[in-house]
Order: C-alpha cells, then sequence, then structure tokens
C-alpha cells in the first residue's frame, strides 16, 4: 500500500523508522513526507534520535527528497493538506497533531487520498478506532481517529475483561512519561500543573483516555474514571488499574491474565520483573506486568502494565492503516 505522512514528529519519524526497519511491512509504500520543518532538521532529527537511537542506516537530505538507504522519498513543506498532491495515495497518516475537525480532514481526500488516518483525538472523526477495542465498528469510514497512546493502552485491557467477568466499576491512573506539551522550565501552560518543568517533578493532570474510552467502549461508558501524573522520563508510561467486577475472578489470576493477552491482537504480558525502560520499542498496546497483579476478595482486581507511548502506537497506526486499505481492495 502506498502511504503518504504529513507531519514529521515523534510520531511521524516512529512510523517510518518502522516501515523500514520491519520485515512485516515491506508491502508498505512511504510515497511522501510532509513537513513544515526544513529538510536538514528533519533529516538529521530522523538520523539521531534521543528515544530509539540512532537510525541503522544512511540518512541524507536532498533537494525536496528525504534519501534513506539509497531510495529518495519526496519531501514538501506544504502547511495546508488540501494542497499536496495525493493522488495514488491509498491513505495519509496525519501526525501533525493539528486536525480536529472532520472538515480540515477530508482536505487530504480532497487532495486526492482515499483515506485519510489521525494520529490522535479527534471529536469529527468518522470513528475513532482501537485495535482490540472496537475494531469491528470500522465500517466504510474514510476519516478515521487512532485515538490516543493510553486509549490504546486502556481500551483493549477493559474490553477483554469485560467481555470475560463484566466491570462494575473501577479507576485507571496512567503514568505517563513527558511530553512535549509540558516546559522544559516552568512556563505558563492553561493548567497550571502542567506549567511546571516536565522532567524534575511528577504532575498532576488529566487523561483524554477517560472520555475516549468511553466513546470507544459504549458498553462500560461511566464506569471507569481515569486521572494521569506525568512523570520525568522520557519514553514507556505505565497504567494502574483497580477494576471491580461483576463475576468472581478464577482462581488463577496470572492465568486468566495471561489467557486474555494471549488471545488479544495488542496485548502482551510478561512474568519478568520490568522497570519502564525494558519495555522500549515494545510493539505491544500495552504488556501486561503479572508480578504486580493484585486481588482483594473474589471481584476486586489491580492490573499494571507497560506502554511505550511512541512505538506502540505507531505500530497501531501502521495496523489500522493496513486494515483500512484492505478493506478497500476486498
Amino acid at each position: 500500500m502506498r502511504i503518504a505522512l504529513n507531519g514529521f514528529g515523534r510520531i511521524g519519524r516512529t512510523v517510518l523508522r518502522q516501515v523500514l526497519t520491519r520485515a512485516d511491512c515491506a508491502d508498505i509504500e512511504v510515497a511522501l513526507l510532509n513537513d513544515i520543518a526544513p529538510i536538514e532538521t528533519c533529516a538529521y532529527l530522523f538520523r539521531y534520535d534521543s528515544v530509539f537511537g540512532p537510525y541503522p542506516g544512511k540518512v541524507e537530505a536532498e533537494i525536496g527528497a528525504l534519501a534513506l538507504d539509497g531510495r529518495s522519498i519526496p519531501f514538501t513543506q506544504e502547511p495546508d493538506l488540501g494542497a499536496l498532491d495525493l493522488s495514488g495515495i491509498d491513505l495519509v497518516m496525519d501526525c501533525t497533531g493539528t486536525i480536529h475537525t472532520r472538515a480540515q480532514a477530508a482536505r487530504g481526500l480532497s487532495a486526492g487520498a482515499k483515506n485519510v488516518l489521525i494520529s490522535g483525538p479527534c471529536p469529527e472523526a468518522e470513528r475513532t478506532i482501537v485495535l482490540g477495542a472496537n475494531d469491528e465498528t470500522l465500517g466504510t469510514a474514510r476519516i478515521v481517529s487512532n485515538a490516543s497512546c493510553t486509549t490504546n493502552a486502556l481500551a483493549p485491557l477493559l474490553r477483554a475483561i469485560d467481555d470475560a467477568l463484566g466491570i462494575a466499576s473501577g479507576h485507571s491512573t496512567t503514568i505517563h512519561c513527558y511530553t512535549g506539551s509540558q516546559p522544559m522550565v516552568d512556563a505558563p501552560r492553561g493548567d497550571l500543573a502542567r506549567s511546571r518543568a516536565g522532567a524534575v517533578s511528577m504532575v498532576p493532570t488529566t487523561t483524554s483516555a477517560t472520555r475516549l474510552v468511553d466513546h470507544v467502549l459504549p458498553q462500560i461508558a461511566g464506569r471507569v474514571s481515569g486521572a494521569a501524573v506525568r512523570v520525568p522520563v522520557i519514553s514507556v508510561s505505565a497504567i494502574d488499574a483497580v477494576l471491580h467486577l461483576k463475576r468472581a475472578l478464577p482462581s488463577d489470576v496470572e492465568g486468566f491474565l495471561r489467557t486474555l493477552a494471549a488471545a488479544s491482537p495488542v496485548l502482551g504480558a510478561t512474568e519478568d520483573a520490568t522497570v519502564s525502560t525494558d519495555l522500549r520499542a515494545r510493539p505491544e498496546s500495552l504488556v501486561i506486568a503479572l508480578p504486580e497483579t493484585q486481588v482483594v476478595g473474589a471481584h476486586q482486581l489491580r492490573v499494571f502494565g507497560w506502554y511505550d507511548n511512541e512505538w506502540g502506537f505507531s505500530a497501531r497506526m501502521i495496523d489500522v492503516a493496513r486494515r483500512m486499505v484492505a478493506r478497500d481492495q476486498a
């Protein structure tokens, strides 16, 4: 399939790195890169990455193209998605973080792309799809939101547990690495806590995943609350969920969670004693840390899991893109 990447920031670069380095992505051609930053800067940031390390191949900036391992990918600097030439593009991934309306996204369709996949929440998207949670609802939607990294981590877990035992209520805390939305030094932000330097403090805040989970899983809407704490690590985040279940837990709870993970296309599980850095570049939406499991009585379950909020989310962008394009070709 032929895709275009509009926006070459953290997610755009991580998607491209996966396409170029994963053996199972040989069927994907990135036919266009678009970003308003200078091509020399984009080439440098792709060559050297503070999270995933240097790109293992050759990276060069050419006139109007980014040369990767000897292959040139056209590179444009067009701020308007609708002004791009997307003819022959099966899907454009919008990774700019600036598309929030259907009209904005539809400019990608008018430019010639068959589909638009948005790398973040978009309330006006035709569908918000989370693989392993509600991907059966994709239908014929052409403008799709891939939700958020935390929603991709939490929703498949909640769907699997609700299907098996029923969720009466619960709360999830996201322990999230700092992001570009936070300042490096104290600086004004709308959220007072988020105005503090992100790399030196734990910062309590909100998460969009609470609203998005209700949207993606309407069958449990209003039953699971959520909050977030931003912590001073550069990558890999965690979900800490306490759930009250309608039906009694099985006697082997870790075995139950292991089975749920094995049956899911996006969940994983580990029996090792792990810390966040151990999960860097893991492709799963969530890796359940089985030693952290706790049970109170027959109906209360605590689940702790890790997710690489950049690598795992980018992997889901690729997966959902494949589903949309395969649907068109069926």
